[in-house]
């Protein structure tokens, strides 16, 4: 039965990805009138998500959450952001970019099973890190596409060139805010998951998490030196696009890599 909600979700992310696409290139006229019309099979695919995430998530021996199950999680986050976002502003182009890849993390997660099991018995406070940990990720991800396309939209503007898809997204201010915002939102989790992490963490270098934990401070420290330098010093522009991937790419290699050191180097 899961087989078949998952299969079904992915068919619909690509089917949204399909309309979404047609709609960027004018050739859904009826959808130019209604963008929740479009969107919809996106929704549909969401809440599937949910229900075959939570079979692989929830087992008799506990919370399995392994590297692709958490891939698989940050995904449906960040699916949910751009839906409700692309309801109010010009993001289809993002959503083109984010639903297919939820596909692709639902398909490694059925190809590839995560054998990292977290007992029942384990304190309710490390799984509400856990899930703070997925929020905070999944909007610093966000940021880190709005910075990809930020770029775009920059080298486009300089080249004098801003027509084409870039008529699809937000005006450049409107990016910027939206860059912002989500950097502050995530910057707040992980601020969170990383105080909910130390309570838990009794032995660094025993659970293997002194690699994780260095760099998780790291990108911390990153997204804390470029929300105080657009604060106090009015950063933006190439300069703050930068410092959010730098400081996306070390939490993404915190998180996933040591994930990776821990489930398939070390035994």
């Amino acid at each position: 039965m899961n087989s078949v909600i998952s299969f079904t979700a992915i068919l619909l992310y690509l089917l949204c990805t399909a309309l979404i696409i047609l709609r960027i290139q004018g050739k859904a006229p009826l959808a130019e009138k209604n963008i929740l019309l479009i969107l919809l099979p996106g929704f549909i695919a969401a809440i599937l998500h949910v229900f075959s995430l939570s079979h692989y998530l929830m087992t008799d021996e506990g919370l399995q959450f392994g590297v692709f199950n958490a891939a698989s999680a940050i995904s449906l986050v960040n699916v949910l952001l751009i839906l409700g976002l692309t309801l109010r502003r010009r993001t289809e182009l993002l959503a083109s970019i984010v639903l297919p890849l939820a596909a692709l993390s639902m398909l490694l997660e059925r190809l590839f099973p995560d054998s990292h099991i977290l007992p029942p018995d384990s304190p309710v406070g490390l799984q509400i890190h856990i899930l703070v940990s997925i929020i905070a990720y999944s909007l610093l991800g966000m940021a880190a596409l709005f910075a990809i396309i930020l770029a775009i939209q920059n080298r486009h503007l300089h080249n004098h060139r801003p027509g084409g898809l870039m008529r699809r997204l937000p005006p450049l201010q409107t990016m910027e805010k939206l860059l912002f915002d989500t950097i502050f939102a995530g910057f707040i989790g992980l601020s969170l998951a990383l105080l909910s992490g130390f309570a838990f963490l009794e032995d660094m270098f025993a659970q293997h998490l002194v690699h994780k934990t260095i760099l998780a401070i790291v990108a911390w420290l990153v997204f804390a030196i470029l929300l105080i330098g657009r604060i106090k010093l009015g950063w933006r522009g190439r300069i703050a696009i930068r410092w959010t991937l730098a400081g996306f790419a070390t939490l993404m290699l915190a998180y996933f890599g040591s994930k990776f050191m821990l489930e398939f180097v070390i035994t």
